[in-house]
């Protein structure tokens, strides 16, 4: 019974093991490049459904392209120093303290839920 326990385990054990490590390797990208790039999205708007306009910086360009479900078509470029402006401190967001839910809050929530779940 013994025995029988500890094959199992193993033979666990390396199913897992052989999961994580195909993990790993379908996270890799394909090309041997790590790091940013020379390519990022500046700012996206959606239009419609399926059409929107992207600002794509590619090495110290910035393109404007719009996107559709069929294509992607170069509208023209724009001057990149427009995109890297940063917001200043006063706009910035600021973290929120969460207060832990005291009591109170948990036992009219649970009443709440016990009135919309009891049958009359």
């Amino acid at each position: 019974m013994l025995e029988l326990v500890l094959r199992i385990g193993f033979s666990l054990l390396i199913v897992f093991g052989l999961m994580w490590a195909l993990a790993r390797v379908v996270r890799r990208p394909l090309s041997g490049r790590r790091g940013a790039g020379s390519l990022a999205v500046l700012h996206r708007q959606q239009l419609s459904r399926g059409a929107a306009v992207a600002v794509v910086q590619v090495a110290d360009r910035a393109m404007v392209l719009g996107v559709t479900d069929q294509q992607v078509s170069l509208l023209g470029e724009t001057d990149l120093a427009a995109f890297e402006i940063e917001p200043p401190d006063s706009e910035r967001r600021k973290p929120v303290a969460l207060k832990p839910a005291g009591m109170r809050t948990w036992r009219s929530a649970l009443d709440l839920l016990r009135d919309r779940t009891t049958r009359q």
